[in-house]
């Protein structure tokens, strides 16, 4: 390819066609006469036959006939038809047509610049005979001139605006915009002018920018909140004939705190019942403000007034009112009213128009105070009072007091609100309001009373007043010590003299001021005991120790100590409590191996002799030994029923029969009650110690039956009492004992006293080898 430069003149034909005559400075090619593609040579320099550039048509042409458009036109064309123009590219054949012979170009379809601009088209000249180029193919643009058939419209519209009140003039507002789709570089069409149609005098345009601004000054939006603009836009720079497009601006006032708040009404009155409670609102009021949202917002606050103490003031944020609130209580015998003066202020102010005047208002507030009738009041509200446990019924506690606060002066009756004292522990008088004592009070059951005192008017027993009275019960020392639990203690085999086996405490339900101060030591009978001392101390805790060594479980498995433990009241209380020792088997290092636990959770009849009791033990001790020493061998003379003779009742002697329920004895199998006790339970009946007693021997005998060792018909059985008519026929079962060899001395059973004569006798003649 060589570079080719062209010098054209064109000239104007037609309806814009041209024709373009040039001169070649360079040969671009020569075709060969013998048919195919041409072969262009550059040793040779010839005219350029033909060359053209672009076409010019008017769009939306509406003519019934084919439009002309121009001439494409080959200096090798010499009019004898071996020409033949061939036209190709954008819209060839379809919108434009050429015609073969003379190469004229026409449109057959109007043309719209808005859709597409320009097209671009490829022409040549070619053998009609051999089909072949004539001239290289030259590209070529028919370019859609543009009228001005589109109006200017505002594709952001409508416009909404906000500008603030009072504005200064010249304030811009909004800047509206217009677009045409004409062509901006062809002629006017496209070139607008924007007027405003309505909206004046208020607001203006800009002709060449569309801004549009306030015209006026100091408009207020307290007399008009908006206004509606109407803007034009106008293309051939607003000539006569050009097309125009319209919007509408609704241009809103923002407002300004330019308005203080005004009261309606310089006084006002409001009536508040003197029962009216604390906190409660007792008047509303409201400044006007012509302002919106936070300009018109307000605070408002008493100045002065006789009721600057009683009452106070608050702005509702929803309603912006005032509130008179009430801070103290209503008296309409002590005063009938109060005047209030106060203020409403703006909270946030503008200072631009603080020139104008104070951005507040005062106003006067009056509170009429009603008369209501009202309960009776105690002065004061609640009492203490104090009372001795020991006082007798009727004692006076105090008295209580109370008046009708009303002019009237109602006279009052006194009652007690049973709710407070269910069980009716104090009285009051109904007329003077003195409260007594209707039962015996026990600080230890409730050491405080809090009881409602009611006043009622005579004249309407609606009218109730309240108050309330604590009384304490004082202490007075009506309660003696005893063990805080029930202790279970043991003491070992080999346990040596001076050993701690127990450290005992004590409590007491009384409190008296000082404190607790205990007093330990053993009861007065239990002075022959040779195995423990008691030491007491002295801070409220006493210690059990051994006083000899060696104890034997078969001989003795339990001891009872008896421990009295005194208070320093005034009077001193005492009271004597058991304390229980079992008899253990320990190892080298002192762990307990085996103990008689059934005989330690064995509670002591109440009333029943202790060594009786004990002595009772260490028979049947030494009976159920007897048996498992005894061979397996039926003998009719071994065939004996012994019997444990316990006494815890002494009565008429042989012929007493009315001690004890024989029936209940001769069946002992049908009772099956457990002898665990739990504790607090009411005193046992005399059937019931005598029951518990009956289950320990039942214990003991179901043990013995499921001894191997023993003879099955064996059995133990228990008489409490015997007389002319006794089925035991004998005191007692002793005699068992002649074939045993004795293993203690019985002396001290002499020292017993009459109770235990009998048993002495018969033990003082079995030791000396006669018969019982």
């Amino acid at each position: 390819m060589l570079t080719v430069i062209i010098l054209s003149l064109w000239e104007t034909s037609g309806c814009g066609a041209m024709t373009l005559n040039s001169t070649a400075l360079l040969q671009v090619s020569a075709r060969t006469r013998g048919g195919g593609a041409g072969v262009y040579s550059t040793q040779s320099r010839r005219r350029r036959s033909w060359v053209w550039n672009q076409f010019f048509v008017l769009e939306e042409y509406t003519g019934d006939e084919p439009l002309y458009i121009g001439k494409l036109h080959s200096d090798l064309d010499k009019g004898d038809g071996q020409v033949r123009y061939v036209l190709s590219g954008e819209g060839a054949m379809s919108i434009f047509s050429i015609d073969e012979d003379t190469g004229d170009i026409h449109t057959t379809k109007s043309l719209d610049r808005e859709q597409q601009a320009y097209y671009t088209l490829r022409a040549q000249a070619r053998d009609r005979n051999t089909n072949l180029p004539l001239e290289p193919e030259s590209q070529f643009i028919i370019k859609v001139q543009d009228i001005n058939d589109n109006e200017p419209k505002f594709l952001d519209g409508p416009y909404v605006a906000r500008v603030a009140e009072r504005s200064p003039v010249g304030t811009s507002v909004l800047t509206v915009v217009a677009t045409d789709a004409d062509d901006p570089t062809y002629g006017n069409s496209a070139h607008l002018v924007y007027s405003i149609l309505q909206g004046q005098p208020y607001f203006s345009v800009e002709p060449k920018s569309g801004v549009v601004r306030t015209a006026l000054p100091d408009m207020d939006r307290e007399l008009r909140d908006h206004y509606l603009l109407v803007i034009q836009a106008k293309d051939m720079i607003g000539q006569m004939g050009g097309l125009s497009g319209t919007t509408t601006v609704t241009v809103m006032l923002t407002d300004v705190n330019d308005n203080p708040p005004r009261f309606p009404r310089k006084s006002y009155q409001f009536s508040v019942p003197e029962s009216t409670l604390v906190s409660a609102v007792v008047a509303k009021i409201k400044a006007l403000d012509a302002d919106a949202g936070p300009n018109a917002e307000m605070d408002y606050r008493i100045l002065d007034g006789d009721g600057l103490g009683t009452f106070r003031m608050l702005t509702d944020p929803h309603t912006q009112e005032g509130l008179v609130i009430l801070i103290k209580t209503l008296d309409f015998e002590t005063k009938t009213s109060y005047a209030l003066r106060v203020e409403a202020s703006n909270r946030y102010m503008d200072t631009r128009f603080l020139s104008a005047g104070p951005f507040s208002d005062v106003a006067t507030v009056r509170l009429q105070v009603e008369d209501v009738n009202e309960p009776p009041c105690f002065s004061p509200r609640i009492s203490q009072m104090a009372v001795s446990e020991a006082a007798p019924v009727g004692t006076e506690v105090g008295s209580v007091s109370a008046h009708d606060p009303d002019a009237s002066n109602c006279p009052i009756r006194y009652a007690i609100d049973r709710k407070s004292d269910v069980e009716n522990y104090f009285d009051i008088d109904r007329q003077s309001g003195v409260i007594r004592t209707s039962r015996r009070l026990d600080r230890e059951l409730s050491a405080l009373h809090n009881i409602t005192v009611l006043a009622t008017e005579s004249l309407d027993h609606s009218q109730v007043g309240k108050a309330v009275v604590l009384v304490s019960v004082t202490d007075v020392n009506d309660n003696a010590p005893s063990f805080p639990v029930e202790y279970q203690t043991s003491v070992c085999e080999d346990a040596q003299p001076g050993q701690i086996i127990v450290t005992l405490s004590a409590v007491d339900l009384d409190e008296p001021k000082n404190g607790h101060h205990f007093l330990f030591s053993l009861a007065a009978k239990a002075a022959w005991n040779q195995s423990f001392v008691l030491r007491d101390n002295n801070d409220n805790t006493a210690s059990v120790l051994t006083w000899r060594a060696g104890f034997l479980q078969r001989e003795r498995p339990l001891y009872f100590l008896p421990v009295v433990i005194s208070d320093c009241g005034t009077p001193p209380l005492s009271s004597t409590n058991t304390l229980t020792v079992t008899v253990c088997e320990c190892d080298l290092h002192g762990n307990r191996r085996s103990c008689v636990q059934e005989m330690s959770a064995l509670l002591l009849p109440e009333g029943l002799s202790l060594a009786a009791c004990q002595l009772s033990m260490k028979i049947a001790g030494r009976a159920i030994r007897r048996r498992r020493k005894e061979p397996l061998i039926i003998d009719d003379e071994r065939d004996v029923r012994e019997n444990i003779v316990c006494y815890d009742d002494e009565g008429g002697g042989e012929e007493d029969t009315e001690a004890f329920d024989m029936f209940t004895l001769r069946h002992l199998n049908e009772t099956k009650r457990s002898y665990h006790v739990t504790a607090p339970e009411p005193p046992p009946s005399r059937e019931d110690k005598h029951q518990l007693f009956q289950e320990f021997i039942e214990d003991r005998l179901r043990e013995a039956n499921l001894d191997m060792t023993a003879p099955p018909f064996d059995s133990v059985q228990t008489y409490a009492l015997e007389g002319s008519g006794s089925a035991a026929v004998s005191l007692s079962s002793f005699s068992s004992l002649t074939s045993l060899e004795s293993e203690q001395s019985y002396h001290f059973l002499s020292e017993w006293g009459p109770k235990f004569r009998k048993l002495a006798e018969l033990y003082k003649d079995r030791e000396g080898g006669g018969a019982s």
